[in-house]
């Protein structure tokens, strides 16, 4: 890691391609985040090396298909723990606060959540700061993103 990190300081823009027989979660992170464009095993096959060489020059990444599967494992991994957390948070929350929350998470206003839940703009801008206080989030784009990662954001509701 530490010549990959060595040569990202450097600002020349030289692409570095990892080749090592570790392909553990937290060593393949630990490259990428030291700044290489490319990760490959082994293992892999032999042509894997000339494609990362011929890929990182170009300017694009390289991963082995074996790395890149670890990888979308991890990400999706991930994701799904984020909407789990996300889900348990919305728990205190009453069905109509959770339709507020959708609502907001949907980009709309509380003259728009009004309208649309028929109530009056005091009643939704209290709905709205006690979902706030509930969930622990500073403004609306917080709890916009964990009503997306929760899953209540939905097409239909724009």
């Amino acid at each position: 890691m530490g010549a990959a990190e060595e040569i990202a300081r450097t600002g020349l823009g030289t692409a570095v391609v990892m080749l090592t027989t570790f392909g553990e979660d937290t060593y393949i992170g630990r490259a990428l985040a030291a700044g290489a464009s490319g990760f490959l095993l082994k293992s892999g096959d032999p042509h894997e090396l000339l494609a990362a060489v011929h890929a990182v020059a170009d300017g694009a990444a390289f991963l082995s298909p074996r790395v890149a599967a670890r990888v979308i494992a991890a990400l999706n991994a991930d994701r799904l723990g984020q909407a789990a957390s996300a889900r348990e948070r919305l728990q205190a929350l009453s069905g109509r606060e959770r339709e507020i929350l959708a609502l907001v998470g949907a980009g709309l206003s509380n003259a728009e959540i009004g309208r649309r839940l028929f109530l009056v703009g005091g009643t939704v801008k209290a709905y709205v700061s006690a979902v706030l206080t509930q969930l622990g989030v500073r403004n609306r784009v917080q709890a916009a993103v964990l009503a997306f990662q929760a899953g209540l954001v939905d097409d239909d509701l724009t």
